[in-house]
């Protein structure tokens, strides 16, 4: 990796729908070599894929929700059957399991607070293993971006 694939990996974070044209000419590239780069940098899985960035109020997804999950074992059968369950539910953006004082600390859409209560209670505290959960409805989204620093 070097400073062009830096900059094109920038480029096309982005902008992933930029054509290989005007890339290769905002790094100073042949289209033929710019291809070849960026091909070279999907096949050792620099890049991962190609997403459109989706607006959640105009989807009725307005709440974002972080939710703390406290599991009543700490097992490898626990976390295996919660990490497969939560996988299967689409309210659930993302699932990280972390270190300090809870097990996994879970982003969610849904419409609304009653959406969220319904989620709450009938789809998460009923996930394997779950003892409890502290949720945190965010109030205004002051930075959220997908870019990683290159």
């Amino acid at each position: 990796m070097d400073d062009i694939d830096r900059r094109l990996l920038r480029d096309l974070q982005a902008n992933g729908r930029i054509t290989n044209q005007e890339l290769a000419q905002r790094n100073s590239l042949s289209p033929a070599a710019c291809h070849e780069r960026v091909r070279r940098l999907k096949e050792q899985g620099y890049i991962k894929g190609y997403t459109a960035i989706l607006d959640p109020d105009k989807l009725d997804r307005s709440l974002l929700i972080f939710v703390e999950i406290h599991l009543d074992r700490t097992t490898s059968d626990i976390f295996d059957d919660f990490a497969t369950a939560i996988r299967k539910m689409p309210d659930v953006l993302e699932c990280h399991m972390v270190a300090g004082g809870f097990d996994y600390l879970v982003k969610a859409r849904v419409a609304d607070m009653e959406a969220y209560r319904r989620f709450l209670g009938d789809t998460l505290v009923r996930l394997p293993g779950v003892r409890e959960t502290r949720t945190y409805a965010v109030l205004e989204e002051v930075k959220n971006t997908l870019a990683i620093p290159v």
